[in-house]
């Protein structure tokens, strides 16, 4: 990747929009390329100060869901009007038009599923983003009471520390890190040879929510929410380890 295709990319890698392809070509002529890492870097300061200034404005889910609403509605009309537009139809193909009219209602009401799978990329891009600039923690330590209080005053809420040594899993330290527009906890831990990252931010549900698994480019990933906040945890080590691990951070937390 060469700096014009590099410089072309920047603001979609900035806001975790990259495939993984994409991303770690972009990260590998960061790590070669002064100019471009620094161009990055201004865009990154520039963000954060936005972000952190009183011209930032979450927008308020009454809003989003009626755009939503309104592009959906949009949506529908014009994909109705451009089909019975062909006025020689069969009804054999009325029955097919209805029949993908149907799937398409199913899979546009469910706005969550395409927000689920771009937080998936920017967990698994993150996790690799870890491995690959050897950055995995800020707090080195094992001591879950001097990692926890490492958060405190870099993030609005406190991520449970637990210490799974004993089980095999032992804590390796933690980091800030950046998902799904915020500032999110990502603790580190290992098991021989695989790390895993488990982030933690809050989550807009209260109560908790069933566990969830994918398997996406090699690497497995296990999501879930519980006392309002949302875990992800991602790995190389095998599923069975990896939900071992799992039950043992939701028993202990």
């Amino acid at each position: 990747m060469n700096c014009t295709q590099a410089q072309r990319l920047l603001h979609a890698y900035l806001d975790a929009e990259l495939d993984l392809a994409d991303t770690l070509e972009v990260e590998q002529h960061l790590q070669t390329c002064t100019a471009c890492l620094a161009a990055y870097n201004n865009y990154q300061e520039l963000q954060t100060a936005i972000k952190t200034s009183s011209l930032y404005f979450q927008t308020p889910e009454k809003l989003q869901k009626r755009i939503r609403s309104s592009v959906l509605k949009a949506n529908k009309t014009s994909f109705i009007s451009h089909v019975t537009s062909w006025r020689m139809l069969s009804v054999a193909a009325m029955l097919i038009f209805a029949s993908l009219l149907s799937l398409w209602g199913v899979t546009h009401f469910w706005p969550t599923s395409s927000g689920d799978t771009r937080i998936e990329q920017e967990v698994l891009a993150s996790h690799v983003r870890s491995l690959m600039a050897n950055h995995l923690v800020d707090v080195p330590s094992s001591d879950q009471h001097t990692v926890k209080p490492w958060f405190n005053g870099k993030l609005d809420f406190s991520p449970p520390v637990v210490d799974l040594a004993a089980q095999g899993f032992p804590l390796i330290g933690g980091r800030l890190d950046y998902l799904n527009n915020q500032p999110v906890a990502a603790l580190v831990y290992k098991h021989r040879q695989h790390r895993i990252n488990l982030f933690i931010w809050p989550s807009t549900q209260n109560i908790g929510g069933e566990t969830e698994t994918n398997t996406p480019q090699g690497y497995h990933l296990i999501h879930w929410t519980k006392s309002g906040l949302t875990f992800w945890a991602v790995s190389d080590l095998n599923m069975n380890e990896l939900q071992q691990f799992v039950q043992l951070v939701q028993d202990s937390t």
